[in-house]
């Protein structure tokens, strides 16, 4: 069973590279055309002030000076304009969630006990939010001290790779230390 949860992430990651630069190119009418819909304001309003103040919190300790605001964080002090750094709705990591529940609806089956399940659940669904975290704050302290054409690199191509490097990671610890059958 672990064995098949492994195929099926190397699968994933084939196909996600195969059609990486496809879903690059058209992620931007993908965008426009969900914006449409206009679900995207309530996860705006819910979510993205939420990861703003965790964003923060770890800038500061980069030695960054930020505040969050609704829509995401302002580099620079209350009382310097600073660069605004938005924190788009399709910036917050859905797709590593979707990713993650195609994995656990793979990885899960079997004859696991039940609570073993649900704490690999709760450590999937915490270290993927984690990761997300740190990958939009990675993504911000890039655009300041590199550039920003650097930051847009690590955003569209080297994110997904970092998400699936945490799927295999996670499946790995997950047969080794959580699950029992």
């Amino acid at each position: 069973m672990e064995k098949s949860t492994f195929k099926v992430l190397f699968a994933s990651l084939a196909i996600l590279l195969l059609v990486l630069p496809f879903v690059t190119t058209f992620n931007e009418l993908l965008t426009t055309l969900v914006m449409k819909i206009k679900f995207y304001r309530f996860i705006q309003s819910l979510i993205v002030p939420f990861e703003a103040k965790m964003v923060t919190v770890i800038l500061k300790a980069f030695g960054m000076t930020a505040i969050p605001t609704l829509t995401g964080v302002r580099i620079g002090s209350a009382n310097t304009i600073g660069n605004h750094v938005t924190i788009s709705w399709n910036c917050i990591g859905w797709q590593s969630f979707i990713l993650l529940v195609i994995s656990l609806v793979t990885g899960l089956q079997g004859p696991y006990q039940i609570l073993t399940k649900i704490q690999t659940i709760i450590t999937g669904v915490t270290g993927t939010f984690l990761l997300n975290i740190f990958r939009i704050t990675f993504i911000i302290v890039i655009a300041q001290k590199i550039n920003p054409v650097a930051a847009v690199i690590f955003h569209d191509y080297f994110s997904t790779l970092i998400i699936v490097a945490w799927l295999f990671f996670f499946w790995w610890f997950s047969y080794s230390f959580i699950l029992e059958k």
